[in-house]
């Protein structure tokens, strides 16, 4: 039987109203228990809201204000713990919310039609609300899983001399050799309060060098790692062959290592990272690719492989596979280029993966690094490092790599190798050195060797710039 004009018309009120109640349950959630005079409920509701939205200002104000507060916040795995847990129960509670809108907005009076459209807006709106809590709640699990996987150590080592000097290690994956023999070794080298960042590069090839005085290969070896065959990159295996030496440690190639470093650069290193090369694609990849001065084309792959190609010259966005291969090729190179191709990609990487790419990507971001690297730095340090690296994005990187023509790497000057590091560090803080005019920047190289500004014999650009993205 047709209905009458004014039955038409209650139909469409009854129809408004259902919808009205239900986006005043997205936009205030509580508020359509208020008006169906369901007043404890509405109230608690309203009150949890709206604390949750001044929260969310207080938290935004103090991270432009402060942000290492926030990266405090957010870096505690307790405070992730709770987080998680109430973006769960935010999230079922607000669905239950919306069913009671539902209920309230009586589509049993509704008409056929009516009744279909307010059943789907409802379901739209209350899975788009869970569906965004969930992914809220999971990517707070993931950064919670990711530090706790990640960065397992408590020992917490303070600045030395107003800097933070991180080794960074990077390492062949593989059965049983994880990173057993660096294939490079960079000591970053961080202001504590500008993030201003030196990057001093060790090659791989250095023999006869000491170790920090009272460590275990320091007493095995009083001369220096002078033995045959014995090159830095060799003396995490010599360890690893030797750990009764030591009895203390969990990672005896790393501390060896560490010592070697310390003891050839005069710097104590805080914490070290190493570097699974082969997973370091993956990162690259998560970021969405890194864009490249490509001086000279570089091979990717071996001659005999159907994907064999050439990177091209010019400004490159490459993916991650590329960007190792740009890395790690040999092919008319040697290993002093490749260091400073290796320091470019470095450069790129702290200069191009803004907050926003980061926070984008977070989830590929944090399971590429569970897999890429494995570190000292404790969890409580997180906070600090992240800070850093924010000031240090938008700075020059200073650069001085340990490498012919300036160190003769089969027989290295250490009293030469120490200055070199404490001038290059003085000047990036503006001290006597650079006031004094001590080091004045040399003229760019003319020859590209290796897709490297420079040559063997002239040295490379990037291994020793005071910018080195213009080295670059």
């Amino acid at each position: 039987m047709p209905r009458t004009p004014l039955e038409e018309r209650a139909a469409r009120v009854r129809f408004r109203r259902a919808i009205s109640l239900m986006v005043m349950t997205l936009v205030l959630p509580g508020s359509a228990q208020l008006v169906a005079g369901n007043r404890r409920v509405g109230g608690v509701a309203l009150v949890v809201w709206f604390g949750a939205v001044v929260s969310g200002v207080l938290l935004l104000l103090v991270g432009l204000v402060h942000h290492q507060a926030l990266f405090t916040l957010f870096s505690s795995t307790g405070v992730l713990l709770v987080l998680r847990a109430l973006l769960v129960v935010g999230a079922i509670a607000w669905a239950a919310l919306f069913m009671d809108a539902w209920r309230i907005g009586q589509p049993l009076s509704l008409g056929l039609a009516h009744r279909r459209a307010v059943v789907g807006v409802n379901g739209v709106l209350c899975l788009s609300v869970i569906g965004t809590m969930l992914f809220g709640a999971h990517v707070v699990g993931v950064q919670r899983d990711f530090i706790l996987t990640m960065f397992g150590s408590d020992k917490v080592v303070g600045a030395h001399d107003g800097r933070f000097n991180v080794l960074l290690l990077g390492g062949d994956s593989g059965a049983g050799r994880w990173g057993l023999r660096p294939d490079s070794l960079t000591v970053a080298s961080i202001d504590a309060e500008t993030g201003r960042t030196v990057l001093v590069g060790l090659p791989r090839n250095m023999a006869s060098f000491p170790f920090r005085q009272g460590s275990p290969m320091a007493k095995e070896f009083p001369d220096g790692f002078d033995c045959d065959g014995c090159y830095l990159n060799g003396v995490s295996t010599w360890a690893q062959d030797h750990t009764e030496l030591f009895p203390d440690s969990e990672n005896p190639g790393i501390d060896a290592t560490v010592s070697a470093v310390e003891g050839i650069t005069d710097l104590r290193i805080n914490y070290w990272a190493m570097v699974n090369l082969e997973g370091f694609k993956d990162l690259v990849d998560a970021v969405g690719g890194v864009t490249l001065n490509v001086r000279q084309p570089i091979p990717v792959g071996l001659p005999h492989e159907s994907t064999f190609h050439y990177i091209e010259a010019g400004t490159r966005k490459l993916n991650g596979h590329d960007t190792l291969w740009y890395a790690r090729a040999r092919e008319g190179s040697d290993d002093y280029s490749r260091m400073a191709r290796q320091k470019c990609v470095m450069n790129a990487m702290l200069q191009q993966v803004s907050p926003q790419v980061a926070v984008r990507n977070f989830e590929k971001i944090a399971t590429a690094s569970t897999e890429m690297i494995s570190t000292n730095l404790p969890a409580s340090e997180l906070d600090t490092f992240m800070d850093l690296a924010l000031k240090a994005r938008g700075q020059k990187v200073s650069t001085l790599s340990l490498v012919p023509p300036m160190i003769v790497t089969a027989d290295p000057d250490i009293d030469l190798v120490r200055s070199k590091v404490a001038q290059a560090i003085d000047r990036a803080e503006g001290g006597t050195t650079a006031k004094a005019g001590g080091a004045k920047p040399k003229p760019a190289p003319d020859s590209v060797t290796g897709g490297s500004l420079g040559s063997l014999s002239e040295g490379y650009a990037a291994n020793q710039a005071e910018d080195l993205g213009s080295a670059c």
